[in-house]
This record gives C-alpha cells, sequence and structure tokens, in this order.
C-alpha cells in the first residue's frame, strides 16, 4: 500500500537538508581520481544510451541518501500503481496510461469496459493500414493522385511532442530512405503560421490531421477553418484530404467530413500522447508503419527500466532524483537541456510543456499548499548555437543553472568532412565535451572579466546515433524522470488546470462580455 506524503514530511529528505552536503566538481574531476569518477558515475540506458552524471554534485554518501528518499517515498511503488490502472490523475480522477501505447508493463488495465493495451494497438494497426495505403497509392485524393505531403494541425502536447519527433527523425529518414512523406505542423491561432505553411504547400497533394481529444479546442478549430476555406477556393473537397485523431465520443469521430478517424481516450494527456495516436497518425504517414514501431519500442525498454527499484538500474529515477537534490537542496531555480544534435531542435520545447506542465504546482495532489519549491524553469537550445547565445549567463551568472547535455557519436547523415584536421561531427562532440569541463572545473584569472567560477554541474546522456529507437527511449527517460519527480514532491503531475483560466478569458473577451481592465486591454486590439 503506497502512501502519498509531502516531500518535507520524509525522514530522508530533512536528514539531507539538515546536512546540506557540497561537492567540489573542480577537485573531484581532476586527475586520475576524475577520470575514474567518468567512468564509474554511469548508468547504462535503453537502446546504447548512457546516462553520465560525473558533473554532478554528488557523491556516494549523496547517492545512499537519494536511494533512501525513492525508497521513501516508495517510487517504483508508485510507478507500479500507475501502470497497472490507479487512478493517479487525482484532479480529473483519471487513469495515467501512456505507457500502455507502447507496452504492457504490468497487469491488463481495463477501463470504459476494454483492455486499454488491446484498445491502443488496434488503434495503431488501423493508423499503419491506412498509411501503407497512402503509400501504395490506394488512398489518394479527388482527382486519383498521390498524397505528398501531411500536415498535423494541433495545439500543445497535440503539436509540440509531435513536431520534435518528426524534425528529430526528418534527416535520420532521408539517409536511410524511409521519408514517404513531408510533414508539415499548423499550431498557432495566428493566422500567419498556417498561411506559411499553405503558401508554401502543394495542397492538391497534401493530407491534413485534425488532432484534438474533445473535438472543440477552439485553435485548432480555428485552423481546420482555415486550411478548409484554402481547400475549398482551390476548387478541392476537404472531405477527401482531412483524417481526425479524436476520442470516440467527439464530433470528430465517425464524421463523414474526414477519412478517417483514429482514437485517443482520457487516459492520455497531451503532453504524453507522442506515443498514441496522436504522434502515430503523422509519424506513420511521414515515415511509415515500421519506423514508428521502432520508435515504440524504444520508449517501451526505457519504460522497463523505469520499473526497477534499484536506483543505480533505474536512470530516470537517479535523474529524477538529482534534480530534485539540486532543487530543493542546492536551491537551482531552473534546468537547461542542451542537445549537441540540430535535429532535436524542438525536443526542449516540448520538454518545456512535459515538465513544466506537469510540475509547475505549488499544490499537492490533494489541492493542499506545499511548503518547499516545485519544478524548475526549463528551457533550452541545441549546442552549439546555444554557446553563442544564452551560454554567457550559464558560465558567469549570478544563478547556478544546472545543466543536460544530450549527446552522439555519429551524425544521423553518416557523411562528413574533415576541416582542420577533423571532421564537423568531432568539433561538435569536442564542444559539448570541453562545455562540460568549463561549467565544472572553471578558469583562474586575475581579469574577473575572465575568472570563471566553476561549480556548475552538469549530466550527459550519451548515444551511438539518434535513431527511431534511441529517440524513443530518449523520450520516454524523460516522461518518467518527470512522472518521478512529481511523485517525489506529491504533484498530481498529469492535469493542467494552469492552462484554463486564459481560455476562459479570452472566450469573454470574444464574446465582448468584458469590463475594467479586461474591456480596457480588449479595446488596445480593436476586439
Amino acid at each position: 500500500m503506497v502512501s502519498w506524503n509531502n516531500l518535507d514530511t520524509l525522514k530522508s529528505y530533512q536528514k539531507m537538508e539538515e546536512k546540506k552536503e557540497q561537492v567540489d566538481l573542480k577537485e573531484v574531476l581532476s586527475g586520475d581520481a576524475g577520470a575514474q569518477r567518468v567512468k564509474e558515475y554511469c548508468v547504462p540506458m535503453a537502446e546504447g544510451l548512457a546516462y553520465n552524471f560525473a558533473a554532478k554534485k554528488v557523491n556516494a554518501d549523496i547517492l545512499e541518501e537519494l536511494a533512501a528518499l525513492a525508497e521513501e517515498a516508495q517510487l517504483a511503488d508508485k510507478f507500479a500503481e500507475l501502470y497497472n490502472g490507479a487512478v493517479i490523475n487525482t484532479g480529473e480522477k483519471r487513469l495515467v496510461l501512456h505507457h500502455l501505447t507502447r507496452g504492457q508493463l504490468g497487469e491488463a488495465v481495463t477501463a470504459d469496459g476494454t483492455d486499454k493495451r488491446e484498445f491502443y494497438v488496434k488503434q495503431q494497426e488501423r493508423i499503419a493500414a491506412f498509411a501503407n495505403k497512402v503509400h501504395a497509392g490506394e488512398i489518394v485524393n479527388g482527382a486519383g493522385e498521390p498524397f505528398t505531403t501531411v500536415v498535423q494541425i494541433g495545439i500543445g502536447g497535440s503539436d509540440l511532442g509531435p513536431r520534435a519527433m518528426y524534425l528529430a527523425l526528418e534527416n535520420w529518414a532521408r539517409a536511410n530512405g524511409t521519408l514517404k512523406m513531408e510533414a508539415k505542423f499548423i499550431s498557432n491561432v495566428d493566422p500567419d503560421d498556417a498561411a506559411l505553411v499553405l503558401n508554401t504547400t502543394d495542397i492538391a497533394h497534401a493530407i491534413f490531421v485534425l488532432v484534438s481529444k474533445s473535438g472543440t479546442t477552439l485553435e485548432t478549430l480555428t485552423n481546420e477553418s482555415f486550411v478548409k476555406d484554402a481547400l475549398e477556393k482551390a476548387g478541392l473537397n476537404p472531405a477527401n484530404h482531412m483524417i481526425a485523431v479524436t476520442s470516440e465520443t467527439s464530433p470528430l469521430a465517425k464524421n463523414s467530413g474526414y477519412l478517417d478517424a483514429f482514437f485517443m481516450d482520457d487516459y492520455i494527456g497531451g503532453r504524453y500522447s507522442s506515443t498514441s495516436a496522436v504522434g502515430g497518425a503523422v509519424l506513420s504517414l511521414a515515415f511509415g508503419p515500421d519506423v514508428f514501431a521502432r520508435f515504440l519500442n524504444g520508449a517501451a525498454e526505457s519504460d522497463k527500466l523505469a520499473a526497477n527499484k534499484d536506483l543505480m538500474k533505474n536512470p530516470a529515477m537517479l535523474d529524477a532524483l538529482i534534480g530534485v537534490y539540486e532543487r530543493n537542496i542546492l536551491g537551482y531555480p531552473a534546468t537547461a537541456v542542451l542537445p549537441y544534435s540540430q535535429a532535436l531542435s524542438r525536443f526542449p520545447a516540448h520538454l518545456q510543456q512535459a515538465d513544466m506542465e506537469s510540475n509547475g504546482k505549488s499544490v499537492n495532489r490533494f489541492g493542499e499548499p506545499v511548503n518547499y519549491v516545485t519544478g524548475p524553469l526549463l528551457f533550452g537550445e541545441p549546442g552549439t548555437n546555444g554557446q553563442h547565445s544564452f551560454y554567457q549567463l550559464l558560465h558567469q551568472g549570478t544563478d547556478i543553472v544546472p545543466l543536460q547535455f544530450i549527446g552522439f557519436l555519429d551524425s544521423q547523415w553518416g557523411k562528413d568532412v574533415v576541416i582542420q584536421g577533423s571532421t564537423s561531427q568531432k568539433k561538435l562532440c569536442a564542444n559539448v565535451v570541453a562545455q562540460i569541463i568549463a561549467f565544472a572545473c572553471g578558469k583562474e584569472d586575475e581579469n574577473n572579466n575572465k575568472f570563471f567560477a566553476g561549480g556548475r554541474p552538469s549530466s550527459i546522456i550519451i548515444g551511438k546515433q539518434l535513431t527511431p529507437e534511441s529517440l524513443g527511449a530518449l523520450l520516454a527517460h524523460y516522461e518518467n524522470k518527470i512522472m518521478f519527480q512529481g511523485f517525489v514532491w506529491n504533484l498530481n503531475s498529469f492535469d493542467q488546470e494552469g492552462v484554463q483560466l486564459g481560455k476562459v478569458l479570452a472566450k469573454r473577451v470574444l464574446a465582448h462580455e468584458t469590463d475594467g481592465a479586461l474591456k480596457a486591454f480588449s479595446d488596445l486590439f480593436e476586439i
């Protein structure tokens, strides 16, 4: 039986708070001992990835305390509760089942009279069959011509995750001959977003994927109307160009205005939906169902590791607890995710939503205020671009920001040139290695402008190459890290009431039901 308790009531946390042990990174990373630490402070992940935390401010004593915290907080048991179908989303009284989209970790989960694993597999099979028919020319446009582009219409989790995953694999797919259709995305209700996509797309040969669980999302339905208007003005029937990803009870289901509809349910939050039909439709059309299946397999392997009770064999739990230590004991307010891979250019943006929407809470899972800090501010950009942007603050600013690097030995394209004695990929890898040590160890200099204090902690996830499998493993690692941190902070990481108030007020503005400052600001925009 699990107990849900606030972090500050746990004895293991109170012990850490009293101790507040500090690790001198420059000292522990120096000489032969530093080299040995880099080898030892490394935990295998799924699909050939590895989590290296040698440049984090932890040692054997702190790791032992974190293991005690994991046990007292019952993190593994709470994960088991989640994947076995407990009502973990207390705010909305829902199960949390995104793990079931990629595998069965525990016992069968039944909800709404349905085996949910079977339900998700059936949708994957339906999407695969549809995508294969599109690729084979069996499903075509009104003129009998093949579709060449897929455009996803969605917002939030219906856009950020699938867009990040597509961009992560686009170059890999081109290099491996598996790019079936180019994918584009429309998300912002700003008409310039839809206009740019439509004006640069051969819409006669485009299939549009409308993603809305409820079928009532304002921004998404507005953009759907924008797209339908463009299709009709081009003399095209929108019903021949659109599919829906929605719930079985939404107005988009079984609707003659769509070629087909594929289903999700209330047990998968938008920010966790890339491995559901939300990501499955666009990624299967873009790369083929086999590539999407490989992506799911990578996520499933990562989930299996997350179920391990041994902290040192559970990289997601370890990453999560080191993050809690940095946030709650060391007092660091933010985390930077820095992928040294251009393919992951939108991955930090996806994690912003996944992390900050999940754990950006000031009340616990019972609605009671907590007396400790919770989710960190999260941001990031790919290296080496970020080095010429915000790294100045990271190196010499007044706040210490923990860093999470991601890097790969090989590029996706597999082709490179030697310039000044090394390839571009080697230069990229050299930069991330240099940054880890520069942040950790700093540099002495009598000129304060050139002095680097160091002591800036980082971890790195390293892999051979970014592939469908390693991408799936990487995504699931972060999803599980966020989940474990929510458990430690005793939060409900699976609702998002913080996004609702603005929507309500926007509807009032559009209905001209305003007064006071709300009306005055509305008048500025002539609404």
